[in-house]
């Protein structure tokens, strides 16, 4: 919102100066974002001496004029009639930016070079003569800039408002802040209307048949009207706003808009079919063409201000081409309304049309202001017009939205803002922006705030008030008394930034992917028709159809994670999540949400060189860095077994294992099923693991217990078992662990073998069993004894045969 001083000067007497203001207005919420004096681009128009007049040798109507500036002449080619020899004018050198935004440079007409330009009062925005020079008087010093020579010096302040002010959207809200700051009087503009003739009701009514969105919408008619060029008084003020003159009609709503707050619009009456309105919503697919020349597709929810048979305004955006004010207009139909906000931001913002009027209405205008700002307009333009205000007004309401009335404690806001303030000073604080106060009981105020504070609905916006009126520089400064005793962090999140640092360490990405997925995406994951994670929760309003429901699995996010890459050319990928998944337990309950840990591996095992050669990934890969992960947490008693086909989903059975911690499931681990790629067009072998990250914490120690570092070496032994083919290597391993012989450091398995010469349906497992003893360096005859032990248990209990 802009402001120039000489405008706020008409409402208030200014004790200050303009930097000054600046500050109290930033420090009372309404920040200042800059102030410019919207006379500096005279800075380049010296006051300049006709030296000499001669006539153009090329043309009849221009002269040749030298004109010195200070201890330069310029030659500077001139058309005005009133140039002459001896008298002073504005000289614009190159470079100058004119008010209507020409930039002045250097050059040839009909042959003569000019090195600048003598202007006129409409030129340089400081009158309205056009006819010729601008004459200034004997007494200036010819070199001076023109500003400086005159004494022109306009600051606008460029105030950024935030969107809950829209009572500042105007001079006169401007005014009314400046003036609580300053203590003083706030003076209104009279409005005194003009004798009025015969009834508006005889002329013209109003139907409102979309009250919901617009409560009030009020009218009034003035005709035998001259359209002309606004005086310069009018045009000058909205020039220091930013606005654009156009003619005395439309710039009397702009200036009205502006100086209120409270947009306008004028109908040309006569192309007002049935010379009537009528408020409604627009049907779809509707056709409107705006002033701006577009047409326009409306919908049914858009607010249409119509006449007798077509419409001619969107309702608060803006006017149709077939009702504006034209150069032949006579009679005005003058519209000052209310409309609901939301509708006009829905409507603005579909549209595309961020205008003056829909930037307030959207923001909330004053539903008591619609009658001062008619009745303002209507005076200036019955006057500036030179026409005739046909007798009374039209103002058709449908539940206005009334004025907030808030029980404010004292005591409760002095201590919620750190001062300590009586209720007389809280009404003397809060009545100059027009709240009232009374004082009900004890320490409570009765607050009313003004129908033009649309933002303030309960005692915390009475506060904020109070709060800036005070001047937050006033409100002492304190510091939270910082209780001595700390807490941990949740054990949840540090344990999850372990395993994501531990991932990363591995060479692995984390993927972030939406909590929302497509609703075929179970059937692509061909989970079984009771598998709970069939159970999704819909979403009622979804983005698109591939965010219809919320994940009950991690693997969809991943595999299209894994799609969009492979396109981009990057088919190696190594990628983790965490995250959580949403089981629905009926429509009426909140579903279980459930933290897991999922990751995919596709591609190469890793980057090939010189030194290798490119190894696709497989199953091992991935269960090893599984493995690895346990191995850095310190998780004990965990183990992967064979998981049944008939339980394999999303996997391909045969290279898919449980993880199990003791008894319970974590997850699984395995290759992603042939059917799970085709369903998201892939032809990439994958590898994915999937696993209940609260259950995976839940084994993580407490703490780490250190020993100190063996004396003794360590001694090995191998141990090669014919066994059953469907027995796993995991098994035996666990045997020997449940033994728990004292010498047993490790167990390694490093082969396994199937074909000739072991039989069919048996297989060969060679064990490395590490020994060490923590008291004495071991000899070959107790290994060996602890050795054999060992292996004659493992052969009786799984039926085990040796190698010849």
């Amino acid at each position: 919102m802009k402001a120039s001083l000489s405008w706020l000067k008409d409402y208030i007497d200014l004790e200050t100066d303009v930097d000054q203001l600046a500050q109290k207005l930033t420090m009372a919420g309404l920040e200042v974002d800059s102030v410019v004096d919207r006379f500096s681009f005279l800075s380049t128009v010296l006051v300049g001496r006709i030296t000499s007049v001669l006539p153009h040798p090329q043309a009849d109507k221009l002269k040749l004029c030298m004109v010195e500036a200070g201890n330069r002449s310029y030659p500077v080619v001139c058309g005005a009639p009133n140039a002459a020899e001896g008298m002073l004018a504005p000289l614009a050198l190159a470079g100058t930016e004119l008010i209507d935004g020409t930039v002045l440079k250097e050059s040839t007409i009909r042959g003569e070079r000019s090195h600048g330009m003598l202007c006129s009062e409409a030129e340089l925005g400081l009158g309205a003569d056009r006819s010729g020079l601008m004459v200034l008087d004997t007494h200036l010093v010819h070199g001076t800039a023109l500003n400086q020579a005159l004494g022109l010096c306009d600051p606008v302040l460029d105030i950024d408002l935030t969107p809950n002010r829209p009572d500042c959207l105007s001079v006169l809200g401007i005014a009314r802040e400046v003036a609580a700051l300053q203590g003083t009087p706030l003076k209104r503009p009279a409005i005194q209307l003009p004798e009025e003739t015969g009834d508006i009701s005889t002329y013209t009514s109003v139907t409102i048949k979309a009250p919901d969105h617009c409560p009030r919408y009020s009218a009034r008619l003035i005709v035998d009207l001259k359209v002309a060029p606004s005086p310069f008084w009018l045009q000058d003020r909205l020039l220091s706003v930013g606005l654009r003159p156009i003619n005395n009609l439309v710039d009397i709503t702009n200036f009205v808009m502006m100086e209120t707050g409270q947009p306008l619009h004028a109908f040309d009456f006569d192309n007002l079919a049935e010379h009537r309105i009528e408020v409604r919503t627009a049907r779809d697919n509707e056709p409107f063409t705006t002033l701006d020349g577009k047409e326009r597709t409306m919908s049914a929810d858009m607010l249409m201000i119509c006449d007798g048979k077509k419409p001619v305004g969107i309702g608060g955006v803006m006017g149709g081409m077939n009702s504006e004010i034209q150069p032949g207009t006579t009679r005005v139909l003058l519209e000052s309304a209310c409309f609901s906000p939301t509708s006009i931001r829905k409507t603005a913002k579909r549209l595309g049309l961020n205008t003056d009027a829909a930037h307030r209405f959207e923001r909330g205008v004053d539903p008591d202001g619609t009658l001062y700002a008619l009745d303002r307009a209507a005076d200036l333009m019955a006057r500036l017009g030179q026409g005739t205000l046909v007798g009374g007004t039209i103002d058709q309401k449908h539940d206005l939205p009334r004025p907030a009335v808030i029980d404010l404690s004292v005591t409760h806001a002095n201590r919620a803002l750190g001062i300590n303030l009586s209720a007389d000073e809280i009404t003397t604080l809060l009545e100059p922006i027009e709240f009232k106060c009374t004082a009900v009981k004890d320490d409570m105020l009765r607050v009313e705030a003004p129908s033009f504070r649309v933002d303030v609905s309960r005692p915390q916006d009475v506060m904020e008030e109070i709060a800036r009126l005070w001047g937050y520089d006033n409100i002492p400064t304190t510091f939270t008394t910082i209780p001595a005793f700390s807490r941990a962090p949740s054990r949840l999140l540090s344990q999850r930034q372990r395993i994501r640092e531990h991932f990363c360490g591995m060479g692995f990405s984390e993927a972030i992917n939406y909590s929302f997925i497509h609703s075929a995406s179970c059937d692509r994951l061909r989970f079984g028709e009771n598998d709970p994670r069939r159970r999704t929760v819909q979403i009622l309003n979804p983005l698109t159809e591939d965010q219809a429901v919320l994940r009950t699995s991690l693997v969809p996010g991943l595999l299209e994670s894994m799609q969009r890459n492979i396109a981009r050319q990057s088919r190696t990928l190594k990628l983790f999540e965490t995250g959580k998944i949403f089981i629905s337990r009926g429509q009426d309950a909140q579903p279980v949400e459930n933290e897991i840990l999922a990751g995919l591996w596709t591609g190469l095992r890793q980057a090939a060189g010189w030194y290798a050669q490119p190894v696709e990934c497989d199953f091992f890969d991935l269960k090893g860095a599984i493995e690895n992960l346990f191995e850095s947490l310190g998780t004990d008693d965990i183990h992967f077994t064979r998981l049944a086909p008939q339980d394999c989903t999303y996997t391909r059975a045969g290279t898919t294992a449980r993880i199990l911690a003791g008894e319970r499931l974590l997850g699984i681990v395995g290759e992603v099923h042939p059917g799970v790629l085709k369903a998201y067009d892939l032809k990439q072998t994958a590898f994915v693991f999937e696993m209940d990250l609260n259950a995976l914490i839940d084994r993580i120690p407490e703490g780490i217990h250190a020993q100190p570092l063996p004396k003794y070496p360590a001694t090995s032994r191998d141990a090669t078992l014919i066994v059953d083919q469907s027995l796993e290597s995991d098994t035996l391993l666990a045997q020997i662990r449940q033994m728990d012989q004292e010498l047993v450091e490790a167990i390694q398995l490093f082969d396994v073998f199937q074909g000739d010469p072991v039989p069919e349906n048996r297989k060969s497992v060679s064990l490395r069993i590490i020994y060490r003893s923590n008291r004495e360096t071991l000899e070959d005859d107790t290994v060996n004894q602890v050795h054999k032990t060992i292996t004659d248990h493992l052969v009786a209990k799984f039926k085990a045969g040796l190698p010849a």
